[in-house]
């Protein structure tokens, strides 16, 4: 029986309700309204179990309560919230639907208490999100949008059937801790992965994410990831498995994202690197490494969410996010620019922004466990992470060359979604207690030591001076009007090449195979014309008596077999 209203249900009636309101100032307001409304109905949730469902013998539960799933919740209908502000002059009914659909699955799985709720809301984010790539109409985002739409769908029938051998397992079908030892809790470990996009089963972020239209890609940097971090904090805390994945993870994008031109592809590069830290504490699984896993996730999605934002704002008005085509922006839109600063400090952990505060929890449970190796990565990752996100982004969108465009500032709505994300990246960064209150484990942890601040400012300053100097010194990749891959090079480029050479070879033998059947028939043909055609021998005329005696032979054959 359900006794406490679930919050997804609101998103899900919010959606019909805006459907059937016409485009305009009324509609844009619902939508800002609803994820208020679910944030409030989070909020006032008391920690417990509800909503128990027994169906064909298997108990389901539609909202477990506790303090893991609360923060997550909060964030998103946080993030839902400054989604729909920003996409307030949106008039597209399918972007906006979908949105909403697409923030009630992902806070439906939040508090799913079974395997079978989950998989039903885990498809929820997959079938709704995918709208919001096909919402530029184009022949390149249809592409795009069933590929990730492949990979999302194929993580959730991977998911279900670890669920199934989970429960001829164990007979639970729990949304609960496992450990990893079994076919099923493997399969749904590979489940969660792909939505998190593990190193070699990343690469539908950076397809995906920079095809979206400009609001649905803050929507996107917001849910799916995080979601899959979540469902590993989940299931999977403790696993050591998960620190090196993590590490993997903080380091890889680093060397692609620096490269890259597309701006918005930098950011979901960077996107993957951040989660990698997520990954690390979920991995080392302490209260302390959890802890910092929630409060670094619920930190990124505002900060990613602020710099898909700019972007978004500059790709708005100028009608690209190319490094190469940007430059000087900051003369006609130094609002954006502001808070687009804002978001690179915050990601780059500056102390005072949010990303210091979370990010050091992480840092400081690898240093607890002696995990001095994993330590050193993280360190080396937020130089990295500084570099291409903190320094890159805001520079060539900004300041670098003057690219002569004079676009106009961003709209009202952009700026004050912006503005509100990053007083709250400023806040958080420079109060954090309201947060740390937040966290599933009570917490007695203070960032701002003194030799954490230097180590940090130390860190941040020295990355600095090596961008200086690679600038200076022209070493620094210049933004190239490119097309990096890199695992895509599977699918883009090694997969078409060997469907090209599998059709050739079967084709050829087809043909070869063709041509020595013909042969054949014809020989075959050609044998039975001499025999039986016009001139041949059985068409010649037989005397009675070679009829009668080759008849007795046949006769005799017959009743000798059927003797036999």
């Amino acid at each position: 029986m359900i006794d406490v209203v679930p919050p997804f249900i609101v998103y899900i009636l919010g959606a019909f309700v805006v459907a059937n309101t016409p485009a305009g100032v009324l509609r844009s307001a619902v939508l800002c309204l609803i994820p208020l409304i679910g944030g409030a109905l989070v909020w006032n949730l008391d920690i417990g179990v509800y909503g128990q469902i027994n169906a064909y013998g298997l108990d389901l539960v539609l909202l477990r309560v506790d303090k893991l799933s609360i923060i997550f919740a909060l964030i998103f209908s946080l993030a839902g919230f400054l989604a729909m502000l920003y996409a307030w002059h949106i008039k597209d009914t399918i972007q906006q639907v979908a949105a909403l659909l697409y923030s009630g699955s992902a806070i439906g799985a939040v508090f799913a208490g079974d395997l079978i709720t989950l998989f039903v809301f885990w498809e929820g984010t997959a079938i709704a999100s995918v709208f919001l790539i096909w919402a530029r109409r184009s022949e390149g985002a249809y592409h795009t949008g069933m590929r990730y739409l492949i990979m999302q769908i194929a993580s959730g029938v991977i998911l279900i059937a670890g669920t199934a051998l989970h429960y001829r397992d164990t007979g639970s079908i729990a949304f609960d801790q496992m450990t990893l030892g079994s076919l099923g809790t493997w399969l749904i470990f590979l489940a969660f992965g792909i939505k998190c996009a593990f190193p070699l089963l990343h690469n539908w972020l950076q397809d995906a994410y920079p095809a979206a239209t400009v609001t649905g890609t803050v929507v996107l940097s917001a849910f799916t990831t995080k979601l899959a971090v979540y469902a590993l904090a989940r299931t999977f805390p403790g696993t050591e498995l998960l620190i090196y994945i993590g590490a993997v993870m903080t380091l890889f994008p680093i060397f692609y994202a620096v490269i890259e031109n597309d701006l918005r592809r930098v950011l979901a590069y960077s996107l993957n690197n951040q989660l990698g830290f997520m990954v690390v504490g979920v991995g080392i699984g302490t209260e302390l490494a959890l802890n910092g896993t929630a409060a670094h996730a619920f930190a990124h999605i505002l900060y990613k969410a602020l710099l898909f934002m700019s972007v978004g704002a500059v790709l708005f008005r100028t009608g690209t996010a190319k490094g190469s085509d940007l430059g000087g922006l900051y003369k006609t839109m130094p609002l954006t620019m502001i808070f687009c600063v804002i978001g690179a400090a915050s990601i780059s952990a500056f102390p005072l922004f949010s990303g210091f505060v979370s990010k050091s929890l992480i840092l400081s449970a690898a240093g607890k466990e002696h995990y001095w190796v994993i330590w050193a990565i993280l360190l080396f990752a937020s130089a990295g992470v500084f570099h291409h996100s903190g320094i890159k982004i805001p520079y060539f969108v900004f300041f670098a060359h003057d690219s002569g465009k004079r676009p106009k500032e961003a709209p009202w709505n952009m700026l004050l979604a912006m503005f509100i994300t990053s007083a709250l990246c400023i806040g958080i960064g420079s109060y954090p207690a309201p947060l740390y209150a937040l966290l599933p484990y009570d917490i007695k942890y203070e960032p701002y030591t003194t030799s954490h601040v230097i180590t940090q400012l130390q860190l941040l300053f020295f990355s600095a001076l090596a961008f200086t100097v690679l600038m200076r010194t022209g070493i620094y990749p210049p933004e190239l009007r490119s097309v990096n891959l890199d695992s895509d090079w599977t699918y883009r480029r090694a997969a078409p090449a060997f469907l090209r050479w599998l059709t050739w070879a079967v084709s050829s033998l087809w043909t070869g195979a063709k041509a020595l059947g013909l042969k054949e028939f014809w020989r075959i043909t050609e044998g039975l014309y001499k025999t039986h055609g016009p001139e041949g021998r059985m068409a010649r005329v037989w005397p009675t008596g070679s009829m009668v005696l080759w008849l007795a032979v046949i006769l005799a054959a017959a009743l000798l077999v059927n003797f036999i």
